[in-house]
């Protein structure tokens, strides 16, 4: 799957009033399977280019488009839409459940804080990440994520019985449980010790080539952003504050 985004812009309403320019892309396109990292200061709009092109928020204009023309080996599974499926998909322009299904079976979305749900075990947790594609749990798919990253004796245990870093990893099986297209994943090592914080980008990288997914992680960490094979800074394509 291929990402493509054009004139792309969002703008938030100051205290006064006044329109606040927050992403401002002319173009920008990853191709499928690239593994990007996109590194800005707090509070330059990653995490606002993220939410748009995961259908969080909605840009004011622009296009963000997903191509699913054949950008993936075809020996891949998955590399195609479903039969009756839009090769072409301007996530901008569906509604807010159109986004939330489209997200669900195509986007994997790995964040700071792993948003991990306390009253379900590790297990549970990767399980809910299936639910909003309309199949059927694959429970020998999610141990076996967890098992990816480290965790096959601990399927059983809930969030406050892991380590920052274990739940981290439940965060990254959970975003694979579908076999994304797209992995977004936001400052997934920020409040990681460097030790963690290595062993979940590895385990981010690997897990995202298994399943062939696209992967645009965004960073101040200079140290991690430098490990990926493409580096973009956000100043260099977005005018908003310039």
């Amino acid at each position: 799957m291929r990402l493509a985004i054009e004139n792309l812009k969002k703008a938030y309403v100051a205290p006064d009033g006044q329109a606040l320019p927050i992403i401002d892309i002319e173009s920008l396109a990853i191709d499928a399977g690239t593994h990007v990292g996109l590194h800005g200061p707090s509070g330059s709009g990653k995490t606002t280019l993220l939410h748009l092109i995961g259908g969080i928020l909605v840009p004011d204009s622009g296009r963000i488009i997903f191509d699913f023309r054949s950008h993936a080996p075809a020996s891949r599974p998955g590399s195609e839409p479903p039969p009756g499926a839009e090769a072409l998909v301007d996530i901008a322009a569906l509604s807010e459940p159109q986004r939330d299904v489209f997200r669900g079976r195509h986007i994997g979305c790995i964040f700071q804080q792993h948003h991990l749900l306390p009253g379900f075990t590790a297990l549970e947790n990767v399980l809910l990440g299936m639910s909003f594609t309309g199949r059927k749990h694959d429970v020998q798919w999610a141990r076996h994520l967890l098992s990816e990253v480290g965790l096959a004796e601990r399927l059983d245990y809930r969030p406050d019985k892991l380590s920052l870093g274990q739940q981290q990893r439940v965060a990254v099986a959970r975003a694979m449980a579908n076999r994304p297209k797209l992995v977004l994943a936001d400052e997934p090592t920020g409040s990681l010790d460097a030790a963690s914080a290595q062993q979940v980008l590895d385990l981010i990288r690997r897990l995202c080539s298994e399943v062939g997914a696209t992967l645009l992680l965004v960073s101040h960490d200079m140290s991690i952003i430098n490990q990926l094979p493409v580096v973009l800074r956000l100043s260099d394509i977005n005018r908003a504050g310039k």
